[in-house]
């Protein structure tokens, strides 16, 4: 994943027992797959180049098995640690809010939702019989990348479908490819978070 060519699109397989999606940029071709494995106490996340799984670029795995401000630290191919997002957890109860950190520890970005009402009602109309059904084409959320200025640079958004499989990235402000890498990481570990919470 050296660069992108904007927008990157998250495709979801609905046919696995693991969570897993492929990343395309906007010519189609394949720049990640991305496989959770389910049932695990402590996340770990393997990213390959294509979906054969021959080659695997990256690694995401939790610092702790279940805890409420959880880091989830990205390591390259020949371990070093290139980065993490770590989860805030009481300011994520209402609008998710997470931190992107560099590979010196320090905060550069900081990723939240820009509607938490569209999760709200998301789980009230899910409620409604036969409305349910078509809650993945009405309410659909989006999540943006800020710099310390907070200045959006980046931007992940929910793409109307039935059972909520397609999510788009797309570059809004300047970063270099090394930051790039960060929050691409970063927008990767978040959408298997979220996806799951609803």
């Amino acid at each position: 994943m050296a660069s992108f060519q904007f927008p990157i699109t998250f495709l979801f397989k609905i046919s696995t027992l693991s969570n897993d999606f492929t990343a395309t940029d906007a010519n189609g071709q394949t720049v990640a797959y991305v496989r959770q494995k389910l049932f695990k106490l402590k996340e770990a996340i393997n990213i390959y180049t294509d979906s054969t799984r021959s080659k695997e670029i990256y690694t995401i795995k939790a610092d702790k098995w279940l805890d409420f401000n959880t880091a989830y630290s990205f390591k390259n191919a020949q371990g070093a640690e290139i980065g993490k997002i770590v989860r805030k957890g009481w300011a994520s109860l209402w609008k998710a809010h997470y931190e992107l950190v560099d590979q010196n520890q320090q905060i550069q970005y900081h990723i939240r939702e820009e509607n938490p009402w569209i999760k709200v009602l998301d789980g009230l109309v899910g409620e409604i019989p036969i409305l349910n059904m078509f809650t993945g084409y009405m309410l659909n959320p989006s999540y943006v990348v800020m710099d310390k200025n907070e200045q959006i640079v980046a931007r992940l958004k929910k793409n109307p479908s039935m059972v909520g499989r397609r999510f788009e990235v797309s570059k809004v402000g300047q970063t270099d490819a090394d930051d790039d890498e960060r929050i691409m990481l970063g927008l990767m570990m978040l959408v298997l978070l979220e996806r799951r919470r609803g």
